[in-house]
């Protein structure tokens, strides 16, 4: 089946999110019912709707008349039979399993039997609201984000009994609408929300463990590429939101351990302590509130050689950064991991043991380990870089340390002796997320590094960190932490461990001739 750009379309909810779908339709050239069951609520909707598009017009963002030909294409039904000709209706109301299917009932009773029914629901089970329908295979999810018109993303989501036709219908027509449509398949969370949880919990598991203070976890992912860290997203979001989606991904998946909510943030809900909504989360939002700060270490020269092990692109940057700060460098290429040697101390890039562990194993009191860099290494300019000092080094080799990464171009931010730290644990757990959202057939790789991309703003997608990085690393990083913290959330996805196996295996000379 296929939908043109003149296909009539019915959005039902006429709050931000179907104004939003209403509008984007339009501009592709639809014509458009806008009903909602609140009387009025549809026709004030298109008011404001075209006072934003006359808006926009007047700064030259449309051209000359394009904001009344985009209106007069949207009518307001008073009914939804005044809809009776729409080909493809989309819902956008309330978050509600029993008023979705309710409302798919009346239009599977009242539009023809090939038009498409499309949900915009952000975390309900497509399979479930198509339930009880005659015709369930016509039922698609059709996942915006907010706002509409400015957000790339559109997750086409596929129940069990969903049609393939209809969902390849859905994602050409979102294409059309100038969107990236991603295919994905009905479990908890989708794409999006079900990847984004580990940016959030891991972050609370470093704050329940007193690993970082949350500025020093907001300056450490921010200097890994993301726009905005954890603990300002959070309060951006609301504590209540949050957690509120991160339960239900939880009770969806039986309890699994990996998406369980933090008892920490549960008491900041309980509290009142919301976000920018409240005035109060992490951080403080009154008027003239000043932004929190990280205080700047004290660092110290590093007298005589670094001696750069590793053998990759990165240890060569680190030596090349050395070298251009004015300090003699030696190389040792066959290292197996990346690390610096200098004087009596080591810093090594974590392997996901924590400095004294390393300092127990390889008999070094002067032991150190830094961040993962996962940021573009093309980037004009570097934020923070997390570190951690074993308690047996010395104060003296903890400011030259710091040193080191102020040489390097980072800022030096220390943190708490974690497994992981901060940017490693948290992109290993986004990866691993993401391995077992493809393992289950939940998306397929480009598309999960889309989705993340486009619908959360991610500076990379998990797939594209994964090459970065190397599945040997991700999968050496995540056993640890699960040997470290004895429980299922560190497992490793089987597809990672598969990709594993299949980098370390020999190949058959007949497979490689085929």
């Amino acid at each position: 089946m296929s939908l043109s750009l003149d296909t009539p379309l019915l959005v039902i909810g006429a709050g931000i999110m179907g104004a939003g779908i209403a509008q984007v339709a339009a501009q592709a050239g639809h014509p458009v019912w806008l009903y909602d069951l609140r009387e009025g609520a549809a026709a004030q909707s298109l008011d404001k709707l075209a006072g934003a598009l006359q808006a926009l017009e007047a700064k030259g963002k449309l051209q000359g008349g394009q904001a009344q030909a985009i209106t007069a294409r949207i009518r307001v039904a008073t009914t939804l039979d005044d809809a009776r000709g729409a080909g493809l209706a989309v819902e956008a109301i309330v978050e509600n399993l029993g008023a979705k299917r309710s409302l798919m009932a009346q239009l599977e009773a009242l539009l023809a039997d090939d038009a498409v029914l499309a949900t915009n629901t952000s975390s309900i089970s497509i399979t479930a609201i198509a339930q009880g329908l005659k015709r369930p295979g016509r039922v698609v999810g059709m996942h915006f984000f907010n706002p509409v018109p400015l957000m790339k993303l559109v997750e086409v989501v596929s129940g069990l009994e969903t049609d393939r036709a209809v969902a390849d219908a859905i994602h050409a027509l979102a294409t059309a609408w100038g969107k990236t449509a991603v295919h994905a398949r009905s479990t908890p969370g989708f794409i999006v929300n079900r990847i984004a949880r580990p940016y959030y919990a891991e972050t609370w598991a470093l704050l329940q463990e007193q690993a970082a203070v949350p500025a020093a976890i907001d300056a450490a992912l921010r200097g890994a590429g993301f726009k905005m860290g954890p603990c300002e997203l959070m309060d951006l979001i609301g504590h209540d939101t949050n957690l509120a989606v991160t339960e239900s991904v939880f009770q969806a998946n039986y309890g699994d351990k990996r998406f369980q909510p933090s008892l920490l943030q549960r008491e900041f809900v309980d509290g009142g302590l919301l976000g920018r909504k409240s005035g109060r989360g992490f951080y403080t939002h009154a008027a003239g509130a000043a932004a929190p700060a990280i205080e700047p270490l004290p660092t110290a020269p590093v007298s005589g050689p670094v001696e750069v092990h590793g053998g990759c692109a990165f240890a060569q940057r680190l030596a090349d950064g050395l070298r251009a700060a004015g300090l003699t460098v030696e190389q040792d290429v066959g290292a197996p991991t990346v690390g610096l040697r200098f004087g009596t101390g080591r810093l090594d890039i974590t392997d996901g043991r924590p400095a004294l562990q390393r300092a127990a194993e390889n008999g070094v009191a002067d032991s150190a380990v830094f961040d993962w860099v996962v940021a573009d290494p093309a980037a004009a300019s570097r934020g923070a870089l997390a570190f951690a000092i074993a308690p047996t080094a010395s104060d003296s080799f903890a400011q030259q340390v710091a040193g080191l990464i102020a040489a390097l171009g980072w800022q030096p931010l220390r943190v708490a002796d974690a497994p992981g730290l901060v940017v490693a644990r948290t992109v290993a757990m986004l990866i691993n997320e993401a391995a077992d959202a493809v393992q289950q057939g939940v998306c397929a790789p480009d598309a999960a590094d889309a989705a993340m991309k486009l619908g959360v703003g991610y500076p990379a997608g998990p797939f594209e960190w994964l090459q970065r990085v190397g599945v040997a690393p991700v999968v050496d990083l995540l056993d640890r932490l699960d040997a470290h913290y004895r429980g299922e959330r560190y497992r490793v996805s089987p597809w990672l461990r598969r990709a594993q196996w299949q980098a370390r295996a020999p190949q058959s000379p007949g497979r490689q001739a085929a």
